[in-house]
């Protein structure tokens, strides 16, 4: 009877053994295979302009970019700035000020480049932009309410 019990035991440890080597196995494989698909959507992204929806079954799909993406960001982000830049009476109301840059003026300058560029972010992942649209419709009004 201790040999059938013996046998039993070591039998249920060999299991346990190829549980834990399928286990690592397939995280292993599931790794690589997120790994290959963060870098087929950076790539579409950098030729086609847009991002790649996963299948309905994902409901979420969220990747860190790396350094090439990075280095985009700071183009992407100067040319947010620029923008309010380029909205009426922007750069008539700063020099009036004699030098003196009026910090709430400043702040919805910054809030709207962050609202322009969340925008942007929107349209380019194929999300809803209604809102985005509307956050950067009231803040231009009031830049120009705080102009005036």
């Amino acid at each position: 009877m201790p040999d059938v019990i013996n046998e039993y035991q070591k039998w249920k440890q060999q299991g346990e053994d190829l549980r834990v080597q399928a286990k690592h196995a397939m995280e292993t494989r599931f790794r690589e295979l997120l790994t290959e698909a963060v870098q087929i959507a950076e790539e579409y992204r950098s030729d086609f302009g847009a991002a790649l929806k996963p299948p309905p079954a994902v409901t979420a799909f969220r990747y860190k970019a790396t350094a090439k993406a990075k280095a985009k960001k700071p183009a992407a982000k100067t040319a947010g700035k620029a923008a309010p830049a380029k909205s009426e009476a922007a750069p008539a109301a700063q020099p009036v000020a004699a030098g003196k840059v009026n910090p709430k003026i400043a702040g919805l300058q910054k809030k709207l480049a962050t609202a322009k560029k969340k925008l942007e972010d929107a349209r380019t992942g194929g999300a809803t932009t209604r809102p985005y649209e509307d956050k950067v419709y009231e803040l231009e009004d009031e830049l120009r309410l705080a102009m005036a």
